[in-house]
């Protein structure tokens, strides 16, 4: 009996079942691939979302309190502060008292309100670059604001802004 040999690279029959496999092992790394993608999107545009309320919140802190002259106005209302208990880059910053607000100004609300600090300096001079001039009759009041704004949903993110303020207080002998 004569058997005929079998060429196993010729014989084509499940070669399309082969091809499907690896079509499909293809299509699901690329699947893969585009959900890790837009997972890792997600995740980014939310801390974007929450740094940027966090931002707007600091920002919505000082603006409220620079805006209300309350706040500067009763230097009886401000503490004391020794520099060693000053945050690090405020130590260098001549400051002789702090007051924290309780509150902000009426009409002023917050989900999750910024932390507010003014800080009271010790300098007495026209501020550089001002146009003032140094013979004038008005006295100048170095504050600092520092607010720490949290994101407003669920606070994973913060920011913390610094202004200066300078206050100018006529003196009674009035103005040149």
């Amino acid at each position: 009996m004569l058997t005929k040999p079998i060429d196993i690279f010729k014989n084509q029959s499940g070669a399309a079942l082969v091809i499907a496999l690896i079509m499909i092992i293809v299509m699901t790394f690329i699947v893969l691939a585009a959900s890790f993608t837009s997972i890792f999107e997600i995740k980014l545009a939310g801390n974007k979302r929450g740094s940027t309320d966090a931002f707007y919140a600091a920002d919505g802190g000082v603006q409220s309190i620079v805006s209300d002259i309350t706040y500067f106005n009763v230097p009886a209302s401000f503490t004391p502060v020794a520099p060693a208990t000053l945050p690090t880059d405020l130590q260098s910053e001549s400051i002789i008292s702090k007051f924290e607000p309780s509150s902000f100004p009426a009409g002023v609300n917050f989900a999750n309100p910024p932390k507010v600090i003014i800080y009271r300096t010790n300098l007495t001079g026209a501020p550089r670059g001002s146009g003032f001039s140094a013979t004038g009759q008005i006295e100048y009041e170095h504050y600092l604001v520092d607010s720490k704004g949290y994101d407003q949903i669920n606070s994973n993110s913060t920011c913390q802004i610094r202004e200066k303020v300078v206050r100018l207080v006529p003196t009674l002998q009035g103005g040149n």
